[in-house]
């Protein structure tokens, strides 16, 4: 049988989702736990792999299992073998041709970033921060000239693995919010630091370094280096997963709450 699971994690105290050796990732915890329930080994595949110090509100894997269990045990008995950073939200059974990845149509990402001239200490490793003044209206109106299908090599790591640079953005949203500015981002799929670079390119339009007309130019560049540092994870969040109503996931895999203070 195949399930999917939707997972929530605090990514502040884990070394990204993809499973390394050192075992201390995401991928890692959730396929202990899995296994300690199944009493053999689990392989999970999530449909995003989020990066060192990135959080999820909502991302979605599914796993295979030969075993019976109830329903429940797949998430309040995963839970309880997982820390406490980490937890199943829900668990369903699935088609077997469903596929956590490649049957997702979109992947979304909020980034909140505190803006004030003194850093953060209870919500650190939580919220990005940036000291200066930003204008938020320009980097909502550079945001939208992010929209449609790009190239987006100019916000793509050296690490990428991905086949093609070539994205759909579907949406771009940067607005206020008293101290925190937040951007949200949907699209078919990203890049490696994709949504964290081109977060650091709407600063340096938000504080004045440059138009929001420059973001076309950087686009047609196809040039990482002629863009600003990948900045900082802790702000950002994996907010959900669109499939086709026909895998009947709750609410599609999502929850795109809008931003609402107290952080989520």
């Amino acid at each position: 049988m195949r399930f999917a699971l939707q997972v929530e994690y605090d990514g502040s105290v884990f070394q990204g989702w993809q499973s390394q050796p050192h075992g201390k990732t995401v991928q890692d915890h959730l396929e202990r736990a899995l296994g300690i329930i199944a009493g053999t080994r689990v392989q999970a595949m999530a449909a995003g792999r989020t990066d060192t110090g990135v959080h999820a509100q909502a991302q979605v894997a599914h796993f295979d299992t030969d075993v019976q269990r109830p329903l429940q045990a797949w998430v309040r008995g995963v839970n309880a073998h997982l820390p406490p950073a980490i937890a199943v939200r829900w668990a369903q059974p699935v088609d077997e041709a469903f596929h956590a990845r490649f049957c997702a149509l979109s992947r979304s990402y909020r980034y909140i970033l505190f803006n004030h001239p003194v850093r953060p200490a209870i919500q650190s490793g939580r919220v990005g921060w940036y000291h200066r003044p930003l204008d938020a209206d320009a980097m909502a109106a550079a945001g939208r000239l992010l929209l449609g299908e790009q190239d987006f090599s100019s916000f793509r790591s050296a690490e990428c693995q991905a086949k093609s640079p070539v994205k759909t953005m579907h949406q771009a949203n940067v607005f206020r919010r008293g101290d925190y500015v937040i951007f949200e981002f949907r699209a078919g799929g990203f890049l490696h630091h994709m949504v964290r670079n081109m977060v650091g390119a709407l600063l340096w339009v938000g504080y004045g370094k440059e138009s929001p007309d420059w973001l076309p130019s950087l686009i047609a560049a196809r040039d990482r280096t002629l863009a600003p540092p990948t900045f900082m994870p802790d702000g950002l969040y994996f907010t959900g997963v669109e499939y086709e109503a026909r895998w009947n996931l709750p609410n599609g895999g999502r929850i795109i709450a809008p931003f609402d203070f107290p952080l989520p």
